[in-house]
């Protein structure tokens, strides 16, 4: 018994904590909420979240960190970014974590306006690329967000049936 309760904290501070981390790219946000999950059907031996369940799970996951992925890239790309744009824009979501949430939602653009501006593009190209690039951040982020919350519908609607 006080296995399970350990498990179930366990798997609750996951869930959490995968939360969190879908806004702040430092922490695997899905995955966490993911093995929350897995958790938490082991400490019910598995027998409200079975097998098929979990592969749901699973493969929502990894749709949310492809969407994730693909969604800064295509929007920077969309835009004709060059590789020192996509670069820039990752160095930028790095450190607008240590600047909060203004670090969050600028870092992206600044970082891949500098790096287009870097690659030789004018002002005007590079502040389009920019808005691409966090544009891609964001939807990015709503849609992994949403597949999220698509995650724990599933999961609870597993719990209750």
């Amino acid at each position: 018994m006080t296995t399970e309760i350990v498990l179930y904290a366990l798997a609750a501070a996951l869930i959490l904590v995968g939360l969190a981390g879908t806004l702040l790219p430092a922490l695997p946000g899905v995955p966490l909420v993911f093995a929350g999950m897995l958790v938490a059907a082991w400490a019910g031996d598995f027998v409200h979240i079975g097998w098929a369940t979990l592969i749901l799970l699973g493969v929502l996951t990894v749709l949310a960190l492809l969407v994730d992925f693909l969604a800064s890239i295509l929007g920077a790309r969309r835009v004709g970014a060059s590789r020192w744009a996509l670069f820039g824009a990752a160095i930028g979501t790095v450190v607008g974590l240590f600047f909060g949430l203004p670090g969050l939602l600028l870092g992206p653009f600044v970082g891949a306006l500098l790096g287009e501006l870097l690659a030789g593009g004018t002002l005007r190209q590079s502040t389009a690329v920019g808005l691409g690039a966090w544009l891609g951040f964001l939807f990015g982020t709503l849609a992994k967000i949403a597949l999220c919350f698509t995650m724990l519908g599933v999961f609870a609607l597993a719990l209750l049936l």
